[in-house]
């Protein structure tokens, strides 16, 4: 075949390409929201295909918020009341007290998941594949931290249903459970981040649980989410006070309960200390591993 030959046959090829390739033709490429909400659609569809993924937000909740009303309810009824009696009255004041507090609990609780999910992800090397595409890099993490809030939405919606059926009744109204969810929810997504953090760094999931409950358990038990911080000892009360959870619980109470005492704000702080310091920490981490 000659030179003229091989470059008229170039030139019906680039021809050919040029018809089927038509600018108007191609997909434009996806944008950071679009590939976010992919790749969040895709975290939904993993629960639908592995539906036991659910059981930590269906069963946790209910044996959690059944333990502490009816067993511990009575003895933290008396102790949140101030009266030291105990009985059916004890455990319904109780429950307005505790109710917020078990609500932010089983939340936190569940954003650790993330971690273990994302770590398992990559140690199957999927990520590796997505790293490949022509996306908005950080939209893979931020997708399945989005898809995840499915999952904490239906285990708030199944305390709270636990909780009015066990006599709660937010005097907030309305309103005010609407506003204590969405805020709970900005949290838990702020908060994944550190958990996303930690999948990045462990070699395996058992690793990325032992680390997250080390660091999970003394923030929720240290907390008041089941006893005001007034009946800790007094060197206690400013660790508890500062504690990242009782800001939330209490910011949690303030809307559910129809009071007021400036704790959205410090939740704000936390909020924006968590997203800045930890996303780029975990952005930084996700590149390394390109």
């Amino acid at each position: 075949m000659t030179t003229q030959t091989m470059n008229h046959t170039t030139e019906e090829s680039a021809k050919v390409l040029g018809v089927l390739l038509k600018d108007e033709d191609r997909p434009s490429p996806s944008n950071p929201l679009s590939a976010s909400v992919t790749f969040g659609w895709r975290a939904m569809l993993k629960i639908k295909h592995i539906p036991m993924q659910l059981f930590d937000v269906t069963i946790f909740p209910l044996i959690m918020t059944v333990m502490f009303t009816y067993i511990f309810g009575g003895a933290m009824g008396a102790v949140v009341s101030g009266t030291g009696e105990t009985g059916g009255v004890a455990i319904s004041e109780y429950v307005q007290f505790f109710i917020p507090g078990i609500f932010v609990q089983t939340l936190i609780m569940i954003t650790m998941y993330t971690g273990m999910t994302l770590n398992k992800d990559i140690s199957k090397g999927i990520f590796d594949r997505f790293r490949s595409l022509p996306t908005w890099r950080p939209s893979q993490l931020v997708g399945a931290l989005l898809g995840d809030q499915v999952r904490y939405a239906l285990a708030g919606v199944i305390i709270l249903g636990v909780g009015f059926a066990v006599g709660f009744r937010p005097e907030g109204g309305l309103t005010g459970v609407l506003a204590a969810f969405l805020l709970l929810l900005i949290f838990c997504f702020c908060l994944s981040w550190v958990w996303t953090t930690i999948a990045l760094l462990m070699p395996n999931e058992e690793a990325v649980m032992g680390v997250s409950m080390t660091i999970m358990m003394p923030l929720t038990f240290a907390s008041n989410i089941f006893v005001p911080t007034e009946t800790m000892p007094g060197w206690l009360q400013p660790v508890v006070d500062a504690n990242p959870v009782s800001v939330v619980v209490a910011s949690i109470r303030d809307f559910m309960l129809g009071t007021e005492d400036g704790s959205l704000f410090a939740v704000s702080i936390y909020c924006a200390v968590l997203v800045v310091v930890f996303a780029p920490l975990c952005m930084f981490l996700y590149n390394r591993k390109s």
